[in-house]
């Protein structure tokens, strides 16, 4: 592997030459003023979509699992793993990278979570009802949303968008045997051809989950409300106008896998958009946004046993952005341009509460009201060729960071008494993207750099304890910019009825950023082993592959599997945290007549590239076993749906490597799904 790393050496010169090559690729390649016809469009998109919406009954029947959490839905994702420290809000990670390496928007908006230990991620502010898809791109191919490493995913939101269908709604609710999880919810829709209204909305209670064997794991209870509605106009007949609005609250949530619990985690979520198809010769959809969204988040431990010292941890973030893009489709070429930009304020205090009350409270900002200024340009270009194409990318943006609160600032002086009050960083990204298809085989392959600031957390946080390695973190203000080089490659061979493919992609990140111990510095936390702050490593290594097939047996049955290797490793050679062991699922689908059945298993090896000094055990190997039936009813112009189904069927007690302080997952669970719809 040593010797792989040295193929990539983009600094300096050859960096330089090649942002020159690929901006020249981009920009100069010979064109013709002829729209390309829509048949040929033959591009490299997103790795994965993945169909969420739960409002459509097919895709009901094609669920396995109808209305699950969204959680759910991103993990049964090739490419997405989740992070799990309770039953509610799970992070993801892709590629084996976690949230601050990846961008996630939710219908292009920029959203930053108010937790500073990463308790809210953003997909835990929206709900199944609320979205029609998850758009997953791997490494730079996500950086249509934002700068990143690892990748990109965007949840879509469900729109009409102007179809003639009225009025239509539906009821839904579900329930589960393990965790007494109930689920009630509802949509009212109307559109027709100059006008459209989406409303809906969901309730979500649970309470502690039981691990296999009948282990009840305290503190996993929740309760989330969402709601939200859509709405759009046209103004002509290419021109109309959006608005959106979704509320999400959750309360009483319990994380077993932390100290503290979650007494209210509140969003609202709202934008504005404009779209012309045509504007000008080869130009069309143009699109224009602005949005803006507020999170509070409040940590709670007053529902724990044995708490040394009571304290508070409120957090709050605010976001206001834009966008704005616009397509050219020429004979052989497909442009799409467009800038972006967003001010976030994120903000976060901890008051500790002694147990004498006639002691003095103690008073720190953990987030010391950072603000966050990034302004982007993205242009893309798809090149089609008889039987190949080509996808060139690059991002530029201006990001700033600035410490408003002037206590944070003199806290973090403490350790950096020569930090400025505002750090600006130029970020970069540029990716070519290749596929070519020989009869039934499809290669593609492609090589990029991207480059990262550092999270508000890693940046500016102050004595932030994560009880995963149990350690107090600090920010480090003058952390380098984190780059990556990735390369990609697959092969897959297609049939109609059968499919076997092979893919890999490898990441190079210089100036890595992670936390490592300071013996120098006392803790804040009670009972924490050391005090860790955020360095730059010279380099880290990540290396993914997956060989995945589907064999479609009948014209109703379907077979699937996949299984992939992970491997990450830091410039000494020593283990990255939460890296995947080798893992894999199967599953075999049935779809006829209106009935609908699968049974599916799920598992993973040993982990063993495990890293003791992040908190790190070695997790046993494991594997479970999920089945589900459904039916669907036509009553009159009107749809009645059920599925019921069994996870966990042998009542596996097991633990993955992203389970939070090896917390144990969900035992046996039995789950029954009803959906009424009014068409």
């Amino acid at each position: 592997m040593k010797a792989f790393i040295s193929v990539f050496p983009f600094k300096g010169r050859l960096m330089g030459n090649l942002l020159y090559s690929v901006f020249c690729g981009m920009f100069i390649t010979p064109t013709f003023a002829q729209e390309m016809p829509a048949d040929s469009l033959k591009l490299i998109n997103l790795n994965e979509v993945i169909v969420i919406s739960a409002s459509k009954q097919l895709n009901h029947q094609k669920q396995r699992k109808p209305l699950s959490s969204l959680d759910e839905f991103l993990e049964s994702s090739r490419s997405i793993k989740m992070v799990k420290r309770g039953a509610y809000a799970w992070e993801p990670t892709m590629n084996n990278m976690a949230s601050e390496r990846l961008v996630v928007t939710i219908d292009g908006m920029q959203i930053f979570g108010a937790c500073t230990d990463k308790m809210d991620p953003i997909t835990s502010y929206v709900d199944v009802s609320n979205l029609s898809e998850a758009q997953i791109g791997s490494g730079q191919q996500g950086a249509a949303y934002g700068n990143t490493i690892g990748g990109g995913i965007n949840l879509k939101l469900d729109k009409n968008n102007f179809r003639s269908t009225g009025w239509t709604g539906s009821i839904e609710s579900a329930f589960e045997t393990n965790n007494a999880m109930r689920v009630f919810g509802g949509e009212v829709n109307y559109s027709d051809e100059k006008f459209y209204i989406n409303t809906d909305a969901i309730y979500r209670k649970a309470d502690n989950y039981k691990a296999g064997g009948n282990e009840e794991v305290a503190f996993s209870q929740f309760e989330k409300y969402n709601f939200s509605i859509n709405s759009g106009f046209k103004l002509a007949e290419d021109k109309s106008v959006a608005a959106s609005l979704i509320y999400d609250e959750a309360r009483d949530v319990g994380y077993p896998a932390l100290p503290m619990d979650v007494s209210l985690a509140l969003a609202v979520i709202a934008s504005v958009s404009f779209k012309q198809d045509t504007l000008f010769r080869n130009f069309s959809n143009w699109e224009s946004k602005l949005y803006y969204n507020t999170i509070k988040h409040t940590m709670d431990d007053t529902k724990r046993p044995n708490v040394p010292i009571h304290m508070d941890m409120p957090g709050w973030s605010e976001t206001a952005g834009f966008y704005s893009q616009a397509e050219i489709k020429l004979t052989k070429n497909h442009f799409l341009f467009k800038m972006d930009g967003y001010y976030n304020k994120s903000y976060a205090e901890m008051t500790m509460y002694p147990a004498n009350s006639d002691e003095p409270s103690m008073f720190m900002l953990t987030w010391p009201d950072v603000r966050t200024k990034n302004l982007g340009l993205y242009a893309q270009n798809y090149l089609h060729f008889k039987k190949a194409s080509l996808k060139l990318s690059m991002r530029l943006a201006y990001h700033s960071n600035t410490v408003a609160d002037e206590f944070g600032l003199n806290s973090l002086k403490i350790f950096y008494p020569e930090m400025e009050k505002t750090k600006t960083r130029f970020l970069k990204s540029i990716s070519a993207q290749y596929h070519n298809m020989w009869n039934d085989f499809h290669l593609n392959g492609g090589l990029s750099y991207g480059e990262r600031a550092p999270s508000v957390s890693e940046g500016y946080g102050f004595y932030l304890f994560n009880s995963f390695d149990n350690h107090d973190y600090i920010g480090a203000p003058n952390l380098n910019t984190e780059s990556s080089v990735e390369t990609n490659l697959s092969l897959t061979y297609d049939k109609s009825i059968f499919e076997v493919g092979i893919s890999a992609n490898y990441f190079q990140i210089f100036n890595y950023i992670i936390g490592e111990i300071d013996p120098s510095l006392s803790t804040m936390t009670i009972g924490a082993d050391g005090v860790k702050i955020y360095k730059n490593l010279d380099y880290a290594q990540l290396l993914n592959t997956t060989l995945s097939g589907r064999y479609n047996i009948t014209n109703a049955f379907k077979l699937t599997g996949q299984i992939s290797f992970h491997r990450g490793v830091d410039n000494n050679g020593e283990n990255l945290p939460l890296i995947s062991p080798v893992s894999y699922n199967s599953a075999i689908d049935f779809y006829r007549n209106q009935y609908s059945a699968s049974l599916s298993i799920n598992g993973a090896a040993e982990q063993v590239n495990y890293n003791a000094s992040y908190g790190e055990t070695k997790t046993a190997a494991y594997a479970t076993l999920s089945a589900s039936f459904g039916k669907r009813f036509f009553l009159q112009d009107n749809d009645l749906f059920v599925k019921a189904g069994i996870e966990n069927i042998l009542d596996t007690n097991y633990t993955s490597y992203t389970d939070w302080n090896n917390i144990p997952r969900m035992g046996r669970n039995y789950y029954l799904t009803i959906s009424y719809s009014i068409n």
